[in-house]
């Protein structure tokens, strides 16, 4: 078996989809070609030529029909195997691609600026890491430390989701689970060694620290900001303009903050976090689907041994279908959950853990995803838990995959308030707006819906954030600057909310006036 592999790798030892199924049913073929193997010189060796008695030949041909069957049986568990891998490769390559491709993109960022500039690599002639590869140490389910495993980023930054193999997809999936965003040590006396120490980030106060240290690290001393100048004595122009504009606001500000830095190592380690939970509830759920297959796939060889062994007689096949209509009238509703919780959660796919998702108008985070049921986190931090089988009958609205998502704030201003002063508030919105080019998108609308009992106009301010509204925490402080400024701006144009004349009636109920004289 080890010189087939050893030949087939050798032939398509470019075509990686071909060597992961290899090494993906290495055991089920050994199983298939050894049973073959041996069918084959049982039947050679008992030919026809040798003069057995009758209970011999009888023996044998019952060896014979459990040597097929077993054949058979081999032959529909690769098949399990193979088709269970396809599902699993196309579901990781579907899901993940882009999410794994722009995390470890990040990783690398986090990497090469944390460490010596590139001018010091190359004065370091005996250094064997290069520029553009991401190295990082995997980690047992021990916790131990495991091997360093390497990637060409800008190999990995030009591959395509139609083009990825089944092999690439695996290692990188790997690569994911097994190690943890990471930046590399700021030590001074480890800056010329031949490996530097991964130093990994586990909760957000760590990436705000690393933050720290990687601005320091690369902004000039006593330098409050980094320019594209100090970028470049880490990474190459190419990778520089892809960098740039991963820090919000540093495209139009010509520099990058020290907030700036600090909110994208933050969400590099959020996003980084989500990513793993959902690998492991994927790699979970394919467990969960391998071991339901396993088992139907056992009933089904089951009866291809009767079948094929000749066992199969009428009594028999009364007592199996008796057996199986019982077992249909108690576990036919299970089967119809699972059948439809695996649709849900392989084909559908409707939310990723980490995403905020809108459910029966409720919004929630997902927390975990298993084959039956999905965990969901709500606003007070309460476990909800769904069966998938509801969820593929529910609306669902998913936040972390919608485009830049709109926002609206109403007011009421007097309807004696000039069109002058109107057509200035519109002004002092627009420019309030464009001034915040990394918060609003410039298309905006400032429209009257009514008016409200003859004395206040209705008004309504539509506008999109440049996010979708995933960070929920991050849309409301946006927001609320935007209802601040708005008040300032009503205080300013001296737009107040008035009442209209009341008329009021003061009567007396006391005792008469007494008249001194």
């Amino acid at each position: 078996m080890k010189g087939l592999v050893f030949l087939v790798e050798k032939r398509f030892i470019l075509k990686k989809k071909v060597l992961y199924f290899v090494y993906g049913l290495k055991k089920s073929v050994q199983v298939c070609i050894w049973l073959a193997l041996v069918l084959l010189s049982w039947t050679l060796f008992f030919d026809g030529k040798l003069k057995l008695s009758k209970d011999d030949n009888k023996f044998i041909r019952y060896v014979t029909r459990a040597l097929v069957s077993s054949l058979a049986g081999a032959g529909i568990w690769l098949l399990k195997t193979l088709l269970l891998k396809i599902l699993a490769s196309s579901f990781h390559v579907n899901t993940f691609f882009d999410r794994i491709q722009e995390s470890l993109f990040h990783q690398y960022v986090l990497q090469v600026l944390s460490g010596p500039p590139k001018m010091q690599l190359a004065e370091n002639i005996g250094r064997t890491k290069t520029i553009g590869t991401l190295s990082v140490r995997s980690t047992t389910k021990k916790g131990k430390e495991g091997q360093v495993q390497e990637i060409d980023v800008n190999k990995l930054h030009k591959l395509k989701q139609e083009k990825v193999s089944a092999w690439t997809m695996k290692l990188l999936c790997d690569m994911v689970s097994t190690t943890g965003l990471s930046t590399l040590s700021d030590e001074i006396e480890d800056l010329y060694d031949e490996e530097q120490k991964d130093v990994e980030i586990t909760c957000e106060w760590q990436a705000k620290a690393a933050a720290f240290r990687i601005f320091k690290n690369v902004a000039k001393p006593r330098e409050k900001y980094i320019y594209e100048e100090d970028l470049l004595k880490f990474l190459t122009k190419e990778e520089v303009a892809n960098v740039y504009p991963l820090f919000e606001g540093a495209v139009e500000a010509g520099k990058i903050k020290k907030s700036m830095l600090r909110n994208w190592v933050v969400k590099v380690y959020l996003e980084r976090k989500s990513l793993g939970h959902s690998l492991n509830d994927a790699q979970t759920a394919v467990r969960e689907l391998n071991k339901i297959a396993s088992v139907i796939v056992l009933v089904m060889i089951v009866i291809v041994w009767v079948l094929l062994m000749g066992i199969a007689t009428t009594q028999f096949l009364v007592f199996i279908s008796s057996q199986m209509l019982l077992v249909v009238f108690v576990f036919g509703n299970m089967a119809k959950t699972v059948f439809e919780g695996i649709i849900f959660v392989f084909i559908m796919h409707p939310f990723d853990v980490g995403d905020r998702c809108l459910v029966d108008n409720v919004q929630m985070v997902v927390e975990e995803m298993n084959i039956l049921t999905t965990v969901f986190l709500r606003y007070d931090n309460q476990k909800m838990y769904f069966p998938n089988s509801v969820l593929a009958t529910k609306i669902i609205g998913n936040f972390n995959r919608s485009p830049f998502m709109g926002d609206a704030v109403e007011f009421n201003v007097n309807v004696a308030t000039s069109v002058e002063t109107i057509g200035e508030l519109k002004a002092r919105i627009k420019m309030y707006i464009e001034s915040k080019p990394q918060h609003w998108s410039p298309n905006h609308t400032v429209v009257v819906l009514e008016i409200v009992n003859v004395h206040d106009l209705k008004m309504a301010l539509y506008l999109s954030h440049t996010m979708n509204h995933q960070n929920m925490g991050e849309k409301n402080n946006r927001r609320s600057d935007l209802v601040f400024e708005l008040k300032k701006i009503f205080v300013e144009l001296k737009i107040e909310f008035k009442l209209l004349p009341q008329e009021v009636y003061v009567t007396y109920a006391g005792s008469a006036p007494v008249v001194i004289g």
